[in-house]
């Protein structure tokens, strides 16, 4: 494996040593010669099974078991978003877990709509290179996923009806062998309803071994009056206690915006969401209203959802890892702790075994206000 090249156009040129599978509804198991088998009424092999259906509340379905050495390439997933009138959290009632090898603790876990930048149970559109929602729900995933024995993909539905179409594709290749020094993708979802005045929000904690984090992926609703992104996120490595090896200047510019992401739009000071490779604002619940009906009574406080990805500048990690992002704002009189309710997912790379995540929230501890 020419590893120069591989992540690169000039990579293209290079012949691969690697057999491409992909596992779907219509070929479960992945099988060479075994896709697009099942029936439909206009005939065999004729879209007769492109979706999972009837996915009961409480049920877990397995998407994906493969055995390895391998590398998932890309995952695509679109799912019906809302099966009821007062209840329509689906993206947030749906649990993603990848587990690698043979491991019993999944080393991803997160509400299926914020692993893919959605969060608060809505879609987005967001446009990056490892993450892109395209246009309606076409949730697509290209962090590259490598595996020695085998991977696990399954989802669990905690919604209260049933999911009547799950569509997805996990495309991945088989190889002989691996670099001995690959390291295995990781990503956790948190949230905190009520963040603590004057302390700082977890992003991660508890990773031990050697990695490099990727990714942070926010969902901020904010509970507070004036301006939020004063906050500064830290990177404490390597046994860093008191104080972090890396600390940003504030929330707003670690995800690539500045001056309080502002415009004006009929007299009024509004913010601009954006997307971009490595960065991005893609989702404010308040955008529209505020621009189309600035009378809108809103029945939830405003919702933001920011990504930044550390591909070109990774955070390289020997031991361990610990991400925070302050609740600091401003007004008129200075700088002010606030609280807010905060939701994230954090994505890295390691070295197995890896430590348990914390508890996963149950699914009415993970609904947006």
């Amino acid at each position: 494996m020419n590893r120069i090249f591989q992540n690169s156009l000039t990579g293209l040129t290079l012949q691969r040593n690697a057999k491409s599978r992909a596992v779907n509804a219509e070929n479960p198991t992945g099988e060479k010669g075994k896709g697009g088998m099942a029936a439909s009424h206009l005939g065999p092999s004729r879209k007769g099974m492109p979706c999972l259906r009837d996915i009961q509340p409480g049920e877990t379905v397995t998407l994906a078991e493969i055995k390895g050495p391998g590398m998932i390439n890309h995952i695509w997933i679109t799912v019906d978003n809302k099966t009821s009138e007062a209840e329509c959290f689906v993206l947030r009632d749906l649990v993603f877990r990848i587990y690698w090898d043979d491991e019993t603790e999944p080393s991803v876990e997160s509400p299926l709509g914020d692993f893919f930048c959605c969060g608060f149970g809505r879609e987005c559109s967001v446009i990056s290179i490892p993450v892109s929602v395209l246009p309606n729900r076409g949730l697509n995933c290209y962090f590259q996923m490598p595996f020695g024995e085998k991977a696990k993909i399954v989802l669990e539905n905690q919604h209260s009806n049933p999911i009547p179409a799950f569509f997805y594709q996990i495309d991945y290749c088989l190889y002989d062998e691996l670099p001995a020094d690959m390291a295995y993708f990781h990503a956790q979802w948190r949230r905190q309803c009520l963040t603590e005045l004057g302390k700082d929000y977890v992003i991660l904690d508890g990773v031990q071994g050697k990695g490099h984090y990727v990714g942070t992926y926010v969902a901020l609703a904010t509970l507070e009056r004036y301006w939020w992104g004063e906050g500064e996120i830290k990177f404490y490595l390597d046994g860093d206690e008191e104080y972090p090896t890396i600390c940003g200047t504030g929330m707003e510019d670690y995800f690539g915006g500045s001056w309080s992401y502002a415009k004006q739009v009929n007299g009024r000071t509004v913010e601009q969401t954006y997307n971009s490779p490595y960065l991005g604002y893609p989702y404010y619940s308040r955008h529209d209203e505020l621009v189309h009906n600035p009378y809108h009574n809103d029945d939830c406080p405003p919702m933001r959802g920011f990504y930044r990805w550390h591909i070109i500048d990774p955070i390289c990690f020997d031991e361990d890892i610990k991400v925070t992002l302050q609740q600091i704002g401003v007004y008129h009189g200075g700088l002010f702790e606030r609280q807010d309710d905060l939701a994230s997912v954090a994505y890295w790379y390691q070295s197995e075994p890896h430590k348990a995540f914390i508890p996963f929230p149950d699914k009415k501890n993970r609904w947006p206000r």
